[in-house]
């Protein structure tokens, strides 16, 4: 009894305290193939708490092109292994490649949320405090100007009225529903 009592809050903790440091890992991840402000002190904190799990893995996964392969494997590891504690917990893990196709599935979705969410956040921030400068605002430009610099090309903006961002949350919202049965079908065909 007291065990399954458990489950949920244990499974909860594994989620909260990994799905973090992953975000974490993630966040530096883009802000570094975006290009991001290196000095901006979100930045800043984000080297600061992945710096000491990277910095050992990078002598041993080299970088491929611009791409830091070190963080990917380490969030897909991360991703991996909560995923496998919280089966454990509910009563046994599926198959290492179920695991790892619902891994990447995770990772995958957190990527399109981030990006999700930090152009609500922009949308919000732009109708409460235009013009505003503050170091999660550079952040979020850095985030969202990749996906809205191109709808902006295509779409104009109607007397003053900016639907870029509309564009690109039916986009993500679209992709994920898009996404989501394939990655899961994968997953049944490797249980």
């Amino acid at each position: 009894m007291t065990g399954n009592y458990l489950n949920d809050p244990m499974a909860f903790l594994i989620n909260t305290i990994i799905g973090l440091y992953i975000l974490a890992v993630m966040l530096r991840f883009l802000l570094q193939w975006f290009r991001a402000d290196f000095y901006n002190p979100i930045s800043q904190f984000l080297v600061r708490i992945t710096h000491p799990v990277l910095r050992p893995m990078r002598r041993v996964i080299p970088s491929a092109g611009s791409v830091d392969t070190a963080s990917l494997l380490l969030m897909l590891a991360l991703q991996f292994l909560a995923l496998w504690l919280v089966f454990s917990i509910q009563g046994g893990a599926p198959a290492t490649g179920a695991l790892l196709v619902m891994s990447t599935w995770e990772l995958v979705n957190l990527l399109l949320n981030v990006f999700l969410f930090a152009t609500i956040i922009r949308i919000v921030l732009s109708w409460v405090n235009p013009g505003a400068h503050h170091p999660a605002i550079s952040i979020l430009d850095t985030l969202t100007n990749p996906l809205l610099a191109p709808m902006r090309r295509i779409i104009p903006s109607a007397g003053g009225l900016d639907f870029s961002p509309m564009i690109v949350i039916f986009g993500i919202m679209f992709l994920k529903m898009l996404l989501r049965p394939i990655f899961l079908d994968i997953a049944r065909s490797l249980a």
